[in-house]
Protein backbone atom coordinates (compact mmCIF):
# COMPACT_ATOMS: atom_id res chain seq x y z
CA UNK A 1 0.00 0.00 0.00
CA UNK A 2 2.88 2.39 0.72
CA UNK A 3 4.16 2.19 -2.87
CA UNK A 4 0.69 3.08 -4.20
CA UNK A 5 0.55 6.13 -1.96
CA UNK A 6 3.79 7.63 -3.30
CA UNK A 7 2.59 7.28 -6.89
CA UNK A 8 -0.70 9.06 -6.13
CA UNK A 9 1.12 12.00 -4.54
CA UNK A 10 3.17 12.68 -7.67
CA UNK A 11 2.06 15.78 -9.55
CA UNK A 12 3.59 14.89 -12.93
CA UNK A 13 3.54 11.39 -14.41
CA UNK A 14 4.25 9.79 -17.77
CA UNK A 15 1.47 8.22 -19.81
CA UNK A 16 2.23 4.65 -18.67
CA UNK A 17 2.26 5.56 -14.98
CA UNK A 18 -0.87 7.67 -15.33
CA UNK A 19 -2.74 4.87 -17.07
CA UNK A 20 -1.88 2.55 -14.17
CA UNK A 21 -2.80 5.21 -11.62
CA UNK A 22 -6.22 5.82 -13.15
CA UNK A 23 -6.77 2.15 -14.03
CA UNK A 24 -7.30 2.62 -17.77
CA UNK A 25 -5.52 1.90 -21.03
CA UNK A 26 -2.64 4.12 -22.03
CA UNK A 27 -4.49 5.42 -25.12
CA UNK A 28 -7.54 6.36 -23.03
CA UNK A 29 -5.32 8.16 -20.52
CA UNK A 30 -3.57 10.04 -23.34
CA UNK A 31 -6.95 11.26 -24.64
CA UNK A 32 -8.06 12.20 -21.13
CA UNK A 33 -4.85 14.14 -20.46
CA UNK A 34 -5.09 16.01 -23.77
CA UNK A 35 -8.76 16.88 -23.18
CA UNK A 36 -7.83 18.15 -19.72
CA UNK A 37 -5.01 20.24 -21.26
CA UNK A 38 -2.70 18.62 -18.72
CA UNK A 39 0.18 17.58 -21.01
CA UNK A 40 3.63 19.16 -20.88
CA UNK A 41 6.31 18.21 -23.38
CA UNK A 42 9.86 18.11 -22.03
CA UNK A 43 12.19 17.27 -24.89
CA UNK A 44 10.80 14.03 -26.32
CA UNK A 45 9.05 13.13 -23.07
CA UNK A 46 5.45 14.02 -22.21
CA UNK A 47 4.48 14.63 -18.60
CA UNK A 48 0.89 14.80 -17.41
CA UNK A 49 -0.21 17.05 -14.56
CA UNK A 50 -2.41 14.82 -12.39
CA UNK A 51 -3.87 17.81 -10.53
CA UNK A 52 -5.36 19.12 -13.80
CA UNK A 53 -6.60 15.65 -14.74
CA UNK A 54 -8.36 15.32 -11.36
CA UNK A 55 -9.98 18.76 -11.73
CA UNK A 56 -11.11 17.86 -15.25
CA UNK A 57 -12.66 14.61 -14.06
CA UNK A 58 -14.46 16.38 -11.22
CA UNK A 59 -15.86 19.24 -13.30
CA UNK A 60 -16.18 18.18 -16.93
CA UNK A 61 -17.14 14.53 -16.86
CA UNK A 62 -20.59 13.21 -16.17
CA UNK A 63 -21.18 10.52 -13.56
CA UNK A 64 -22.59 7.25 -14.80
CA UNK A 65 -24.69 5.33 -12.29
CA UNK A 66 -25.44 1.63 -12.61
Amino acid sequence: MEKERTVIERKFVRYVTGADLYDMSQKSFEKLAKNAKATHKVGKMVLVNTVLVDKYLETCCRIVED
